[in-house]
């Protein structure tokens, strides 16, 4: 059975700091594509970041030079480094992984609310 299991988010104020941390079990890690969405009150889910098993990855323009993406396939565990945060940042994040055979798999999302 596979799980995703986020952490990390909370209340920050503009300009501050989290990092989001998204643990898998349950299939091969290393082969899997990973990546963070997130869904704002009344908007549709977009994707934020992802990183392929060979750590090539890609952002949304709205969050390129402020989010790092990263892996650890060492701890199977994907990660979101998100600096410069604004208020438009507030979203519930969501893990994914993508399976070899183009499944996803979605954790339960953690809420991010940036003050300003």
């Amino acid at each position: 059975q596979v799980q995703l299991v986020e952490s990390g988010g909370g209340l920050v104020q503009a300009g501050g700091s989290l990092r989001l941390s998204c643990a898998a079990s349950g299939m091969i890690f290393s082969i899997n594509l990973m990546g963070w969405y997130r869904q704002a009150p009344g908007k549709q889910r977009e994707l934020v970041a992802a990183i392929s098993s060979g750590g090539s990855t890609n952002y949304a323009d709205s969050v390129k030079g402020r989010f790092t993406i990263s892996r650890d396939n060492a701890k199977n565990t994907v990660y979101l480094q998100m600096n410069s945060l604004k208020p438009e940042d507030t979203a519930v994040y969501y893990c994914v992984m993508r399976s070899p055979s183009g499944y996803d798999y979605w954790g339960q999302g953690t809420q991010v609310t940036v003050s300003s």
